[in-house]
């Protein structure tokens, strides 16, 4: 896929893209980490967002990307990896991280101690892009660590070890969701080292798109259909009259391909979206939401042009 073009598309403005050429010119990646680079499934749609991302990391800030489920923070993540063709790291954030879980630590090799590096070191190093997912589930105190990887002074002191500079090319994007257990607030000295982009939810025209892209021979009529599916369980999410379980892009995504393999319709989207709800009455109001745009009883013949 050509991101790119997608881009272009969108109608993302010329200069950032150019800009991102030169970026990659200047900044070639290692042959041993071009497997890290992440290839396009689904690209992200939001020419505004698009837009800020780029400017941001082009000027050499870190992105922290904060907003519900379901508004594309890790898709849109990795295609900014893609696009600029840099490795990534993926840093799960969870709430019993270490310091030696993000920097490194000490090893055996041949009966001697070495330094194992840690995803953050690594991506310092070889000029990554590195993605701290989920960032407000891990404790302030583990992610004080970062402080001088963020900020203006761009190196890492292991302790015992010489300090690691950063890379020029190496970027932070870190992704964050408020309504999710176990998230806390980030300090204010970790959040002030980054430029915060609050993540829309996909419209439905934008909705639309993605679906078509997915899944190509799908008929339009019916990848609207869903899409006004979507976006009637994203009303009843903010209006408090069901949960944000069944509001699952993924599980949308998961539905449509398994309609695709032969489920018919209703079974596939009980277990793709309505099952992930554990209240019952909330399963049948959903379940009644789908029955009123999509069919129990069709299946692929019915919403694929063969």
């Amino acid at each position: 896929m050509d991101l790119e073009l997608e881009l272009k598309k969108q109608g993302v403005n010329p200069a950032l893209l150019e800009a991102v050429h030169t970026f990659r010119k200047q900044n070639q990646t290692e042959q041993s980490f071009l497997y890290r680079i992440p290839e396009v499934k689904y690209v992200y749609y939001g020419k505004e967002v698009w837009e800020a991302a780029l400017a941001a990391l082009l000027c050499g800030e870190n992105v922290l990307l904060a907003g519900p489920k379901a508004t594309g923070k890790n898709t849109l993540a990795e295609n900014l990896a893609t696009l600029f063709q840099r490795p990534v790291w993926n840093i799960s954030c969870y709430v019993n991280i270490d310091a030696a879980a993000l920097i490194g630590t000490d090893t055996f090799v041949n009966q001697n101690v070495v330094f194992r590096d840690g995803p953050v070191s690594l991506c310092a190093k070889h000029g990554g892009f590195g993605i701290l997912d989920e960032i407000n589930m891990a404790k302030n105190e583990a992610l004080a660590v970062l402080h001088a990887v963020l900020d203006f002074r761009k190196h890492i002191d292991v302790s015992g070890y010489d300090a690691i500079v950063l890379d020029k090319a190496t970027r932070f994007i870190a992704t964050m969701n408020h309504g999710y257990a176990g998230t806390r607030e980030i300090n204010e000295a970790l959040a002030s080292r980054f430029v915060v982009i609050h993540m829309p939810m996909i419209g439905t025209e934008n909705l639309q798109k993605l679906l078509l892209r997915e899944f190509p021979n799908l008929k339009p009529q019916w990848a609207e259909q869903f899409a006004l599916l979507f976006r009637e369980l994203e009303q009843k999410c903010n209006s408090s009259e069901i949960s944000t379980k069944p509001l699952d892009f993924r599980g949308l995504l998961a539905s449509v391909r398994m309609i695709q393999q032969g489920l018919s319709a209703g079974a596939a989207l009980q277990i793709g979206i309505v099952n992930k709800s554990f209240d019952a009455l909330e399963r049948q109001l959903v379940a009644d939401m789908i029955a009123v745009r999509i069919p129990h009883t069709f299946g692929a013949d019915d919403l694929f042009d063969r």
